[in-house]
């Protein structure tokens, strides 16, 4: 079972991270020095990526033209004023570094469009986030986040919000103001409860909100006419609404280690549905056996 859950995360994980690390050479050069981009006229891509680096050069300022930077996996502690003098700049990846917050003058890249701030110390998000109207994918998962600014209701061109592995207990209601989102990762926080507002997401088409403390999901839930993806494992589920089965676009569904003894009536309208995982719940034999007949073109997981 370990193989299948790992074989999910990886199909899943792929896609949405692929860009966030790399440049475009298909595009136009990507240097990877300093000194190179900087005897360039209009060097546009930049990789420092695991250059062992402590602070961002002051240098890097004359690039006037970048728009492309990658700084992960390096030991920078701290924002360099540098940075902001890149107006240009469309993708920021910042990714495994030991960031402890976002200044507020994030919110003079009025151009970005990615901005990955994944593996830090994160535990602010400044109200200036809301001035990246541009930005289509933000990643922020693996940090110390607690809480996340009403600002981000204006950030209403986001495709991707990732907050997985956080201390996040709520979302503000603006939340709800991101009408182009299409995946929300909520996994390995404290929530409690599906907030109704987040159905009014109509666009989502993944949501993962694994390891947290769900006990119910509201109906309306049945809003969700998009959605492909959901990932509900360990939580504690005891049963759920019968409008699930009106997400007739569901392609996989992930239930594993809930206490449900028994799954909503008319499964057969999930005809869509490819994976069912339920490993880890109290469900009888006659109730897998109900749910092994509905899903006959689905391959589904159970103990």
């Amino acid at each position: 079972m370990k193989k299948v859950l790992y074989l999910v995360s990886a199909i899943i994980g792929t896609t949405l991270n692929i860009f966030s690390q790399n440049a475009n050479p298909l595009d136009t050069k990507v240097y990877g020095k300093l000194e190179n981009a900087l005897q360039a006229s209009n060097a546009t891509q930049l990789n420092l990526r695991d250059q062992h680096l402590f602070y961002i050069p002051d240098e890097i300022k004359n690039l006037k033209d970048l728009t492309f930077l990658n700084l992960m996996r390096n030991n920078l502690e701290r924002w360099d004023s540098s940075v902001f003098f890149l107006k240009k700049l469309e993708v920021l990846n910042l990714k495994l570094n030991s960031l402890n917050y976002i200044p507020n003058e994030i919110g003079s890249l009025k151009q970005l469009i990615r901005l990955n701030l994944a593996d830090n110390n994160i535990s602010y998000i400044p109200d200036d986030i809301g001035e990246l109207v541009n930005l289509r994918f933000l990643h922020l998962s693996t940090n110390k986040i607690t809480s996340l600014p009403k600002s981000i209701g204006n950030c209403t061109s986001l495709e991707v919000l990732e907050l997985n592995n956080n201390q996040l207990s709520y979302l503000p209601e603006t939340i709800a103001n991101l009408s182009d989102l299409k995946t929300l990762n909520l996994g390995y926080n404290q929530f409690y409860e599906l907030d109704e507002k987040w159905t009014l997401l109509e666009k989502i088409e993944e949501l993962n909100i694994e390891y947290n403390h769900l006990r119910l999901l509201p109906d309306e839930i049945k809003y969700l006419k998009n959605i492909k993806t959901l990932i509900l494992n360990n939580n504690n589920l005891q049963e759920l609404p019968e409008v699930l089965t009106h997400l007739t676009s569901l392609e996989l569904l992930i239930l594993s280690h809930n206490n449900l003894t028994k799954l909503p009536d008319n499964l057969e309208n999930m005809t869509q549905l490819r994976t069912l995982i339920l490993l880890h719940n109290p469900l009888s034999k006659k109730e897998k056996n109900r749910i092994k007949n509905a899903f006959l073109n689905c391959k589904v997981y159970m103990d």
